[in-house]
């Protein structure tokens, strides 16, 4: 398939996980994208190359703006333009709200939230003078459409990437550019094993909330769901939250 010939393409959190996953299916698919990481991003855009594609790495901070600013310029400049962002970068833990640290807390909301913002932010100039299917796909969770237990402040961070979502969308709408979130649940990547270890005094049956008995999901099939909400059979979706989770939030 080639649903993405031409187009130019950033991925935040690409150098491993759905991030990865998503950034090979996008150049093997025609795209020229650009891999964003804090690591890891050289490999996957090295891997790329060599099966032929197009991939540029950047080392990244995305709770920087500054470093932001500066990416997705060197970003748009390498790859002839920019027309899909893809916002995968995350981080997360357990911790009892009552014990969190204050700067935990900031740091998951910077990463998820903020990093999310400041992407779009200096992307947005650059799609707004673009034409075409110009398309921004953030990364909420299931965690960001209920409540979890020891997941404060990952909960509020990707709930509020599903209203920053629908904000940008409405915002963006009659500009032609489509702003969707896919929600997943749980997913084999790195981020997975930051919510394996229970906080002390942690009831283990709580953690059925967040267990499907689909099982989790491959980094390849969340890949395909950005893919998709990319391309052209999806014109009409924006401001859509696509839930990927084995049914946890039916």
């Amino acid at each position: 398939m080639t649903r993405f010939t031409g187009r130019h393409v950033v991925v935040t959190g690409a150098g491993s996980g759905i991030g990865k996953a998503t950034a090979e299916l996008f150049a093997a698919e025609g795209a020229g994208v650009a891999c964003v990481d804090r690591a890891g991003a050289d490999e996957t855009a090295s891997g790329i190359t060599a099966a032929g594609g197009t991939a540029f790495a950047y080392t990244c901070d995305v709770s920087t703006a500054s470093e932001v600013e500066a990416t997705i310029a060197a970003a748009v400049d390498a790859l002839g333009g920019l027309d899909t962002l893809l916002n995968i970068a995350g981080i997360g833990h357990f911790s009892w709200s009552h014990e969190e640290d204050p700067a935990m807390f900031d740091k998951i909301v910077a990463v998820n939230l903020n990093g999310t913002f400041y992407m779009c932010r200096y992307a947005l100039p650059h799609l707004l003078a673009g034409e075409g299917n110009r398309v921004i796909i953030n990364t909420a969770s299931n965690a960001g459409l209920m409540g979890l237990p020891w997941s404060a402040a990952y909960c509020a961070s990707k709930g509020g990437v599903v209203n920053l979502t629908k904000a940008l969308a409405y915002e963006y709408r009659d500009k032609g550019i489509r702003v969707n979130a896919v929600a997943p649940g749980g997913t084999n990547t790195n981020i997975i094993h930051q919510f394996t270890d229970l906080p002390k005094g942690g009831d283990y049956s709580l953690m059925s909330k967040m267990m499907s008995p689909v099982q989790n999901a491959e980094p390849s099939e969340m890949g395909e769901a950005f893919a998709f909400i990319a391309s052209d059979k999806a014109r009409f979706m924006t401001g859509s939250i696509v839930s990927v989770d084995g049914g946890l939030t039916c």
